[in-house]
């Protein structure tokens, strides 16, 4: 199990931006495929951005394709998703997510969860 703590979050009005960062508490890092998850209120939770085990494939989810971007630094145990135009439409919890695969996309891979952080953008 991935301990995945999540820091960045915060208030911001529409055209800001953001970066959200998830450090993970294991030795192999490096082996898992990291990702980004947002649940609106009242919504279900989606995926935002994925990125593989080295850095070298990302996923990105239509609604924020050439506004969000996903990274890594394997060094660090650390991932990061940097927002830059953002919306009101992407208020909502995000979640850092780790999966035990070299790149995963889909919710049901991700085994280790965050406990989320707050991102709300006003008009």
């Amino acid at each position: 199990q991935v301990q995945l703590v999540e820091s960045g979050g915060g208030s911001v009005q529409a055209g800001g931006s953001l970066r959200l960062s998830c450090a993970a508490s294991v030795r192999t890092f490096g082996s898992y495929s990291m990702g980004w998850f947002r649940q609106a209120p009242g919504k279900e939770r989606e995926s935002v951005a994925s990125i593989s085990w080295r850095g070298a494939s990302t996923y990105y989810a239509d609604a924020v394709k050439g506004r969000f971007t996903i990274s890594r630094d394997n060094a660090k145990n650390t991932v990061y998703l940097q927002m830059s135009s953002l919306q009101p439409a992407d208020t909502a919890v995000y979640y850092c997510a780790a999966a035990i695969f070299q790149f995963a996309t889909r919710e049901a891979d991700f085994g280790s969860w965050g406990q989320g952080t707050q991102v709300t953008v006003s008009s």
